[in-house]
């Protein structure tokens, strides 16, 4: 175990890299040592912003020191894979922001790469450290749900469509660059936070479909060459008899969805408002909690410090040694698995299997 500080290269700087920029500022193990982007004139601004000296136009010279341990790679999704593997193979840990790929195929050689090399790899996973599902895991792993049978993955956007509703670049709404929507865009999130309340059980059978629907300002819809999902839906099959189902929307005529649940044969649990249902005989309890109280107490009566306050935090914790790194790659692996089986069963109009998202799965990786 050890408290120095793991000097880190980012690739990437654009809106999600100075997202990182900032976090990693605030995370006292962690030093950035240079920055990448192909953009000059951002890579120079940034690079001045945060007093970054080492700035590199091509990310490889970035690979090519010996004094960076890990690379955070802050790229749109259809790059995540050809930067990742060759930061692998240069002897770096990495960081990826979400979804681990643009297909399934990339995911897996990003999953199979780093394990044959023996290198640490993990995914932009935020929901996973939040206190609903710390709470909610606390609940399952000590036995208060009981059987875990059945998840429901939800994410709420009523007009929240990258650029078309006025925010973001239109990278984020293009299949070229994105691979997908909402699913790829906030889908990850709320997918891999259930399946890691779940046990992250093998994914058996997906049946799923896709909407492109609400209305938007023509002029952002042709000059954004938007031709991705805004709503995703998806039913899985689990192995050990558990389920799955899935509601994701970036645009939707609605007031709101009812948070995340998982439910089990003692008790349920929502993570958003936070709520545990359970039954005494006859009685039919619903009951609130303090999440604040629950994570004083994690820190200051159990000991537990920024190990897992957020994504970024318990990975500087983890190359440090400090504490052993969640499965977000897997975890990641199988949301992709998923995301990909929903867009191929409403290609195909009916349920597909697993092996069947795995012969189908085409690379979109860009060339870098």
């Amino acid at each position: 175990m050890s408290k120095e500080k793991i000097r880190i290269g980012i690739i990437g700087v654009g809106q999600i890299g100075k997202h990182h920029l900032n976090t990693y500022q605030k995370i006292e193990g962690a030093e950035i040592v240079a920055i990448a982007d192909i953009n000059e004139a951002e890579l120079n601004r940034v690079g001045d912003s945060y007093g970054i000296a080492n700035r590199y136009t091509n990310f490889r010279d970035l690979l090519a020191r010996d004094d960076i341990q890990a690379v955070d790679v802050c790229l749109h999704n259809n790059f995540h894979m050809p930067v990742t593997v060759a930061a692998l193979e240069a002897g770096k840990d990495v960081y990826c922001e979400k979804p681990m790929a643009g297909a399934y195929i990339d995911a897996e050689r990003m999953y199979t790469t780093a394990r044959s090399l023996g290198r640490k790899l993990s995914i932009q996973l935020n929901t996973l450290y939040r206190p609903e599902t710390k709470a909610a895991k606390w609940l399952i792993d000590n036995g208060y749900l009981g059987h875990v049978y059945h998840g429901r993955s939800t994410g709420f956007r009523r007009r929240g469509r990258p650029f078309v509703d006025g925010y973001g670049s239109p990278a984020f709404v293009q299949k070229n660059n994105s691979a997908g929507g909402a699913m790829y865009d906030m889908g990850v999130y709320h997918i891999a936070q259930m399946l890691y309340l779940l046990g992250n059980p093998q994914v058996e059978r997906i049946t799923g479909k896709t909407y492109q629907e609400v209305e938007m300002d023509e002029t952002r819809r042709i000059s954004s060459g938007y031709n991705v999902e805004e709503l995703g839906l998806g039913f899985v099959r689990l192995a050990d008899n558990i389920s799955l189902d899935i509601i994701e929307s970036w645009a939707i005529l609605l007031d709101k969805f009812e948070g995340s649940v998982v439910v089990g044969s003692k008790g349920g649990v929502r993570l958003e408002p936070f709520g545990y249902f359970y039954s005494l005989g006859d009685l039919d309890m619903n009951a609130t909690a303090n999440l604040d109280g629950f994570m004083y107490r994690i820190h200051n009566v159990h000991g537990i410090g920024d190990e897992y306050d957020g994504p970024q935090q318990h990975w500087i914790a983890a190359l440090q040694g400090r504490v052993e790194l969640l499965p977000t790659a897997e975890l990641a692996l199988n949301t992709m698995l998923i995301s990909e089986g929903i867009y191929l069963s409403e290609k195909l109009g009916r349920e597909v299997t697993t092996e069947e998202v795995r012969q189908n799965s085409v690379s979109s990786a860009a060339r870098v």
